[in-house]
């Protein structure tokens, strides 16, 4: 169990730095993402090893991915608009 919540904070660790650093936008977006991964792996990690009778795990990951494709999509939207205005993808 430990070795899948290490992966999991190393994966939002990745994402972490990556959203920090990085100004182009599209590359936090990914980041973004990818920090999102790591919290579905925790939660699909404890839904596993600790949650036998109940979904709750597998619920709230799922919830998770729907979330970042809504936050995917209005965040786009918003690089459309400041690209349109500023003709570059630079914060």
């Amino acid at each position: 169990m430990y070795h899948y919540l290490f992966i999991g904070l190393i994966v939002f660790l990745i994402g972490l730095l990556g959203s920090v650093l990085v100004k182009h936008v599209i590359k936090i977006l990914i980041s973004l993402e990818i920090m999102l991964l790591g919290v579905n792996i925790n939660f699909v990690t404890f839904a596993s090893f600790c949650d036998n009778v109940k979904f709750d795990g597998y619920i709230m990951a799922l919830f998770y991915v729907g979330l970042g494709a809504v936050e995917l999509a209005v965040a786009l939207y918003i690089f459309y608009l400041m690209y349109q205005k500023n003709r570059s993808s630079e914060l």
